[in-house]
């Protein structure tokens, strides 16, 4: 099977759960949900810790993150998230001729931990190369990524050159300077990846993660991300 093919299978059943449960959560427990954390990215980057293999730029100005890297980027949200949470922003791939508008790689980790300092995760000093996280336990979305040809879901051990692979898909993928309204669950076993109302990944993981921080990562391209919006929910007692 291809993962073309894969990939209509996984839409969709997504598709139907997008129906059955628009406030992205499998459950069907009512839930009551309460803001965490934001950012209207008004006032710099206090919130956000860069890690960039070759240079470039990040910043957050005027309601806008703006990521124009030539190589790798990770941009950290500093306070770890613990579970049940819907994390929510909208991303838009720019493409208007610079060096760095390559249009690919719409990445993310979350709920990670570095196996080296599991209690700080800015204890280790990375550089901002993809290697230099394999030793993270974490969720990774690649969407768009390997120039906007794969969108691939990976769930890492905290082993070097070890990166579990659990969808592969071909699409959907990028499009250029249109937005992606991204929202990622983590409530228990179940973890979903979300694009424009479409859930792109939907997984139940026997041994999650339920807890760890989150990142934008991206290689060799140009982002302005907005309204970044942390919940929580909580189920409703019958």
């Amino acid at each position: 099977m291809t993962t073309t093919r894969r990939a209509f299978g996984a839409l969709a059943a997504g598709a139907a759960l997008a129906a059955l449960a628009p406030a992205a959560s499998a459950s069907a427990a009512p839930r009551h949900r309460r803001l965490l954390a934001h950012d209207d990215f008004r006032h710099g980057l206090g919130q956000w810790f860069v890690e960039l293999e070759q240079g470039g730029s990040v910043t957050a100005s005027h309601g806008i993150l703006e990521v124009d890297v030539p190589a790798g980027a990770t941009v950290w949200f500093r306070r770890r998230l613990e579970g049940p949470y819907v994390l929510e922003y909208t991303a838009t791939p720019v493409s208007a001729g610079g060096p760095d508008d390559r249009v690919s790689d719409l990445n993310n980790f979350w709920n990670a931990t570095d196996v080296r300092s599991p209690d700080d995760l800015f204890a280790t000093p990375r550089g901002g190369a993809l290697a230099e996280y394999d030793y993270l336990t974490t969720y990774y979305a690649g969407f768009g990524a390997n120039y906007n040809t794969t969108t691939r879901l990976r769930r890492y051990v905290g082993e070097p050159g070890v990166r579990p692979l659990i969808y592969d898909y071909t699409e959907p993928l990028l499009v250029a300077n249109e937005p992606n309204h991204v929202r990622i669950v983590s409530d228990g076993p179940t973890v979903q990846w979300w694009n424009n109302g479409r859930p792109v990944f939907d997984y139940t993981d026997p041994e999650p993660y339920t807890g760890g921080h989150f990142a934008f990562r991206t290689t060799w391209s140009h982002f302005r991300v907005s309204d970044f919006r942390v919940w929580g929910s909580t189920r409703q007692r019958p």
